[in-house]
């Protein structure tokens, strides 16, 4: 069932999505997932992403607690990139880079939220040409769907010209309801490579094997046990903040907790960015938890970052005319 629970004067709209299984609630404001109630193995309800009570916080912090990301998501390095022999500058947000679509990315939109049907949910944002300085009146559709055990989040965009595309969510989770942070839960992502970065936290277009590293989640592990390892790119991220390139096509990533809360990812991009918070320090959250790092664990999956520089035919290039169609799937 989805029913509009509020409408705010400033526009803001809470919808929320429920069944047995789980809640979920969404705004429009950045196609924004906000809370995400599951059952422990005592059937016990908690909030597994992290979030603000006061909403207007959404729009003044930098986190992108639980938005969509776009029009591209992570770095773009020194916000610069060439389309058919034009060159296009897009804000730097981020040291010498641009970082989660520039100054005000998708987070900071506010989109049209339409119900779709008992189980569906779709919001829609109209990007202009131009718009943070990239090219293309973009067309970006949302969708998400509980239904059962499995939540399911699916991109859809278009544009009128050339432009870049990496569309994801930036859900912060944390099994335990944000009583701990994460080093107790159990990660397992199946990756064979991640991609490097710099001290920047952008790409560089080298790719580590994991084996006998810190990185290699393809057994599942304590997070705590791993991030404490010596390793110079867990020192210039300081900690998980890398981009795992996926060797299979199906329940890529899981966490897990002892209270019997597990997630799995199953998704259509060949990588997620896995993230532990490391930037995250005495933020005001829900419920009266402040928020810190290593306080949650971020699955967002896309495109290789930097692609436009780094991969010959990016997949991030959107020509006009053509559909970006993508999706990811939590199964709790």
């Amino acid at each position: 069932m989805i029913q509009l629970l509020e409408k705010r004067d400033n526009g803001i709209e809470i919808y929320s999505m429920k069944n047995d299984m789980a809640e979920v609630h969404i705004i429009n404001f950045g196609a924004t997932i906000t809370k995400f109630f599951t059952k422990d193995a005592q059937g016990n309800f908690d909030d597994i992403v992290l979030g603000y009570d006061d909403l207007s916080l959404y729009d003044s912090l930098d986190a992108c607690l639980g938005a969509t990301i776009g029009r591209v998501a992570n770095r773009i390095k020194l916000g610069q990139f060439t389309i058919n022999g034009k060159e296009y500058n897009v804000p730097i947000n981020n040291g010498p880079n641009s970082l989660h679509g520039g100054i005000k990315g998708f987070a900071y939109r506010m989109f049209d939220a339409k119900i779709v049907d008992e189980n569906s949910l779709e919001m829609t944002y109209v990007a202009q040409d131009g718009e943070e300085g990239y090219p293309g009146k973009l067309t970006c559709k949302v969708t998400y769907t509980l239904s059962g055990n499995t939540f399911k989040t699916s991109y859809w965009a278009t544009s009128d010209a050339d432009t870049l595309c990496n569309l994801t969510n930036h859900s912060y989770f944390n099994l335990a309801g944000a009583k701990e942070n994460v080093l107790n839960h159990t990660l397992q992502v199946h990756a064979d490579q991640i991609a490097c970065v710099d001290a920047d936290g952008c790409t560089t277009g080298v790719f580590k094997n994991v084996k006998d590293t810190p990185f290699d989640f393809n057994e599942p592990k304590k997070i705590g046990d791993q991030i404490v390892l010596e390793d110079e790119q867990l020192t210039l991220g300081n900690g998980y903040d890398h981009p795992f390139i996926f060797n299979t096509d199906s329940k890529q990533v899981t966490i897990s907790h002892e209270n019997g809360r597990k997630l799995v990812v199953t998704t259509t991009y060949p990588l997620a960015q896995i993230y532990t918070a490391n930037f995250l320090t005495d933020r005001p959250g829900k419920y009266g938890i402040s928020y810190y790092e290593r306080n949650s664990v971020c699955v967002e999956c896309q495109f290789l970052p930097d692609s436009i520089h780094l991969e010959e035919n990016s997949p991030t290039l959107l020509k006009a005319g053509e559909v970006y169609e993508q999706s990811v799937l939590y199964e709790f």
